[in-house]
Formats: C-alpha cells, sequence, structure tokens
C-alpha cells in the first residue's frame, strides 16, 4: 500500500515521475519497503530527495520482474509535525507501528533523521523487520553498550549506508584545526539527538586538536532570536563557529552570524548540506559555509554518470549525494529480497534482516557491508563548502556545495 502526503506542486511531480509501478498499492501477495520521511515542513526537499532514491530503486527491480515474479510497492509515510514543521519521533513511532501493520512490508528504508531512528528502532526490533537509513548518522543506533534500548528483539535491525557522527564531527574538527588553523571555536546544537551528538563529537576532537572552545551551547529551534550567543563568540574573540543540528534553527543561525560574525569559517553537518538550507538562508548569509557528508562523494566518477543519465531521464531530478546513499539502502533490501527469494525460503522480515546483515555488494558509493551492529565499514566523510554559481537554483545542492575532498580522518 502507499500513502502520500500532501506536498507542494513541485514534489508531487517528482514523485509521479518516480513512483510509476510502485505508487499502486500492494496486492495480496505482493512485497513492499516502507518509508517513513518528514515530507512536509523544513525537510521536505531533503526527505523528498530520500523518497525518489528509493521510489528509482523500487521501478528499477519491477521493471526486471519484481521479486521472484512478486511486484514491489511502497509504504510511504509523513512524519513532520504540522505544528512545529520538523520531523517528529512520536509520528515517526506511529508510522513504525504502521509499517508492522502492514503484513506487505518487509523491511523500512529510513528514518531521514537520528531523533526518529531512536523512537522506531525499539518496536521496529521487537517487530522484528530490519531498517536502513542513508542519513540517520548518531553513533548510540549501533552502539553495543546501548543494545537494551535499540536491540530489545535480539539481533540488531538498524542499518545505514552512511558513517556515524563518531567520524563525521571529528572529521571536521581535524580540516578546521589542520587546513583552516582554527585556534579558537564556539560550538553550538539544536537540541536534537543529532544535533547534540554531532556537536559534542566536534567538540571532543577539537580540544584534542588544540583548538578552544570558547562556548559550547544549545538553541531551541523554536526561537528565533541567536543574536545573545553570537553576540558573547564576538567579543570573546572566536575564529570560527561549528552547529550541530538541522535547518529549522540552522537558517536562522547562518542569517544572524552572517551579520555579528561574518569573516570566520562555519560549519556545520550533513543535517545542513541540503537545499533547503540554502533556500531557508539565502544568499548571501549561506555562502562560504562547510559541511560533511557520511559517505563517500560518488557524483563525479565516471562509473556513476550512466547511472546519474537514468536517474535524470527518469525523474528530471540531478541525484544528491543522499541520493546515492538512500539508493544503495533501498537497493540492500531488494538484494536481501532476491536472495532469500531465490533460496526458497519464505519472505519473511526475519529471514529478510538476517539477508542484510550478511550484504557484500558493490554499490554507487563502492562496497557495501556491515559490521556485526549495523554500521557500514567504509568510515569516509566528505567536505562541502558553499560556492553560490547563479546558473544552478540556489536550493540545487549538486551545483551549489562545491565538493573540498575527503576530511582528515580523526
Amino acid at each position: 500500500m502507499l500513502i502520500l502526503p500532501r506536498r507542494g506542486a513541485l514534489q508531487l511531480g517528482a514523485a509521479a515521475l518516480v513512483a510509476g509501478s510502485a505508487s499502486a498499492p500492494a496486492a495480496a501477495g505482493d512485497l513492499a519497503i516502507g518509508m517513513s520521511f518528514p515530507l512536509t515542513g523544513s525537510l521536505a526537499m531533503q526527505a523528498g530527495i530520500a523518497r525518489d532514491a528509493v521510489m528509482f530503486a523500487i521501478d528499477e527491480a519491477n521493471a526486471k520482474g519484481g521479486i521472484g515474479g512478486r511486484k514491489l510497492g511502497a509504504l510511504v509515510l509523513d512524519d513532520a509535525s504540522t505544528t512545529t514543521g520538523q520531523y517528529d519521533p512520536a509520528l515517526a513511532a506511529t508510522n513504525a507501528r504502521k509499517m508492522l501493520g502492514d503484513p506487505s512490508v518487509m523491511a523500512a528504508v529510513g528514518p531521514l533523521n537520528s531523533g526518529s531512528a531512536k523512537a522506531v528502532t525499539p518496536l521496529l526490533s521487537q517487530g522484528g523487520m530490519a531498517t536502513i537509513s542513508g542519513s540517520a548518522t548518531n553513533p548510540d543506533l549501533t552502539n553495543p553498550k546501548f543494545a537494551s534500548l535499540y536491540r530489545p528483539g535480539g539481533v540488531p535491525v538498524f542499518f545505514r549506508t552512511v558513517t556515524t557522527d563518531a567520524y563525521q564531527g571529528p572529521n571536521l574538527a581535524n580540516y578546521f584545526a589542520e587546513e583552516l588553523k582554527v585556534t579558537s571555536i564556539v560550538v553550538l546544537d539544536d537540541s536534537g539527538a543529532y544535533g547534540v551528538g554531532m556537536a559534542d563529537a566536534f567538540a571532543a576532537q577539537a580540544a584534542k586538536k588544540g583548538m578552544t572552545v570558547l562556548i559550547r551551547d544549545r538553541l531551541d529551534p523554536m526561537n528565533a532570536d541567536y543574536t545573545a550567543i553570537l553576540t558573547k563568540a564576538k567579543s570573546l574573540g572566536v575564529q570560527g563557529l561549528y552547529f550541530g543540528g538541522d535547518p529549522a534553527a540552522g537558517t536562522k543561525l547562518a542569517k544572524q552570524a552572517f551579520d555579528i560574525l561574518p569573516n570566520i569559517p562555519k560549519g556545520a553537518g550533513d543535517g545542513v548540506h541540503t537545499p533547503d538550507m540554502l533556500t531557508g538562508t539565502g544568499m548571501p548569509a549561506i555562502d562560504g559555509w562547510y559541511a560533511t557528508s557520511a559517505a563517500s562523494h560518488v557524483l563525479d566518477e565516471p562509473g556513476v554518470k550512466p547511472w546519474i543519465e537514468r536517474y535524470k531521464a527518469k525523474t528530471g531530478q540531478n541525484p544528491a549525494d543522499y541520493t546515492i546513499t538512500y539508493y544503495d539502502a533501498a537497493m540492500v533490501i531488494i538484494d536481501a529480497l532476491e536472495r532469500v527469494a531465490k533460496a526458497g525460503k519464505p519472505v519473511t522480515r526475519a529471514a529478510v534482516r538476517d539477508a542484510i546483515q550478511a550484504t557484500k555488494l558493490t554499490m554507487l558509493q563502492g562496497d557495501v557491508s556491515f559490521d556485526e551492529n549495523g554500521d557500514m565499514l567504509s568510515k569516509v566523510v566528505s567536505i562541502y563548502q558553499v560556492k553560490y554559481d547563479p546558473a544552478f537554483p540556489l536550493g540545487d545542492v549538486v551545483h551549489q556545495f562545491r565538493y573540498v575532498g575527503a576530511a582528515p580522518e580523526a
């Protein structure tokens, strides 16, 4: 079954181009992949990128005959709050229950955000359903220390096709210290699970690299004014700013930091490597910001070009870096489904989870396999910087974020 939430006409058009045969409700005996993304509100554009990548993979699978002759569908749900316009872990948990209640859904892709992932993973664990995120990077989700919390059903069910904040935050701190020669910094987060984890990891490594963390503080995404903390940072003479979080707070911070701290390096994690951060902040305030991606940058690789052309021809969109990680996430599930079906085994959630755990694939971003906790073996972190190109729309992540290189390893 497929549930499409309300969204803008542009996003509806993109979804219609991608959905194709996967857009019909799953019939009896068919299989489905579940998705829960914040498809409305401040992260709608980023969520649309993830959804469209998965739908493209599903369409490809169906064009090849499906899974053992069975059609593959999708259950698509919105986990954005209509009150706050942000992702809502409580709604994500409700969506997880809906997925578990639909017998056609064998596995899920997502969630987009670590806060939602923390809410749904225990439920999916108890229900025996695997999920693969292409963007949720909080390390706790796969840390054996928290197994009783996130694996109450026993074996891991949360996997990801990105690395974690344990590498993303520290590696950008290395870049700030080694390449940008920053010696003092203000580190802020947006109070969410993802943002706090990113900022803490960055701050810890910054201190190890000899940077003085003059301010380590938290922002409320519902507040409109962050000038007090920025003015304090200015008075202390900070040489850099790091933000852990999403565009809900990030856009306001970037606008105000441009006025108060205009000439210092500013950086963040993959939460701001998004169309929403670009369009919500605007020029010139967002120009020059650094952002990381918790995966390899492969969009310029010659071997990926044919896939890019197929994707553009089908969707009318340029893929972004997280198009790649979400496409790979969907393909891991599709491969697992195919291996279970070809082995002549009943296609069950438990069998699919076990097949995902045993994945050894060469995908768009390279070799994809998981450790015993569900983490990617690859730990590459990529760095980008906003370099505005007026020849392309401001929200075009591919052309407005220029690839700098792989981050120095922690």
